[in-house]
């Protein structure tokens, strides 16, 4: 008889995040690759954003466009790492979701809607990720 290879002390919480991570490398490769495609519609000036009243954080829509651009490009990258379980991608995968935070709150004069769903997105990448333990499912 075989003895399962697994702690049999893995909680639900710690195996609930096992299946969002899997689902974190989704939704953090659909937010960056909406983010890239954010980033070339803000490049090409198109009238889908329209600025509101100045604010303190108000940069010029290209430079909007580059930001979103650059996000989404490496979101898509440590998506793809996170996807094949690489150790490089956990950490990275938080930091690239709590800069995409913070440029969409930034860019919440913009578009709020979208700022406010991706924020949220964001979060639940960083809890998955936080909380799931590879060493523990093994």
């Amino acid at each position: 008889m075989t003895s399962p290879d697994h702690d049999a002390n893995v909680g639900a919480k710690e195996g609930f995040a096992f299946g969002i991570s899997i689902v974190a490398a989704a939704l953090l490769f659909v937010a960056g690759l909406v983010a890239v495609f954010q980033g070339i519609s803000a490049i090409a000036n198109d009238d889908l954003f329209v600025a509101g009243p100045k604010y303190v954080y108000e940069f010029d829509l290209t430079t909007w466009g580059w930001i979103h651009l650059i996000i989404g490009v490496l979101a898509i990258i440590i998506a793809g790492g996170l996807a094949v379980g690489a150790d490089w991608a956990r950490i990275s995968a938080i930091i690239i979701a709590s800069i995409s935070i913070i440029a969409q709150f930034l860019w919440l004069p913009y578009y709020p809607l979208w700022a406010i769903l991706i924020i949220a997105l964001d979060l639940v990448v960083i809890w998955a990720v936080a909380t799931w333990k590879p060493s523990n499912i093994a």
